[in-house]
């Protein structure tokens, strides 16, 4: 099986240069110029979005190759975006520092995946927001990409659990998409998706 740094060392960008889009459907409820977590953003597609759209981005992967290749994407659209090399099975960021967390196709495996949601979105300042879309376990009878793995995959219900208490969803969907991010994700997928904001109170 091919590490992540493997991966990302092969040409081009694996899930394209172009954003999520439900990310972008979603981008226009951040304030302007929002300080925004991307963990799990890889070569940085979305976090060089983000950063075109005048947001302060924060890019956290465990792969350095990836984290190289988004710095390189973003100096070749001249923004500017921070990257850290971490593992998200023990990173924590700082509480209430972000207008928004942003967890695009981030698979973890269930042994710390809700610790790492419920940390991830500890970092949210009151009224930020956490977007996330994911694989779901119908995922496995489509050939799209994604884990072969069911255990890091989760259902709209899994989402909600792990986050219960703590965000408001606003809007909770899983279904069946069309993908066209690079070679990585393409064709007909079964996907989950999720916003939920901090409480301002």
């Amino acid at each position: 099986m091919k590490t992540w740094d493997q991966r990302f060392s092969e040409p081009g960008y694996k899930y394209g240069t172009a954003p999520n889009r439900f990310l972008a459907e979603q981008e226009p409820r951040l304030p302007a110029g929002s300080r925004v977590l991307l963990p799990g953003d890889g070569e940085g597609r979305n976090s060089v979005w983000l950063a075109e759209r005048g947001h302060q981005v924060l890019a956290v992967d465990n792969s350095q190759v990836g984290l190289d290749k988004a710095l390189a994407l973003a100096s070749n659209r001249g923004v500017t975006i921070t990257t850290l090399n971490a593992d998200l099975a023990a990173w924590a960021p700082p509480p209430a520092t972000c207008a928004a967390v942003v967890l695009v196709y981030v698979h973890l495996p269930s042994a710390f995946r809700a610790d790492a949601h419920r940390r991830l979105a500890g970092a949210l300042a009151p009224g930020g927001w956490l977007v996330l879309e994911s694989f779901h376990p119908r995922q496995l009878a489509y050939q799209s990409g994604g884990p072969r793995d069911a255990d890091m995959l989760s259902d709209l219900a899994t989402i909600r659990a792990d986050f219960s208490g703590l965000l408001e969803e606003v809007q909770g969907w899983e279904g069946e998409v069309e993908l066209d991010e690079g070679d990585g994700h393409r064709g007909p997928a079964f996907v989950t998706r999720y916003v939920g904001r901090k409480p301002t109170v």
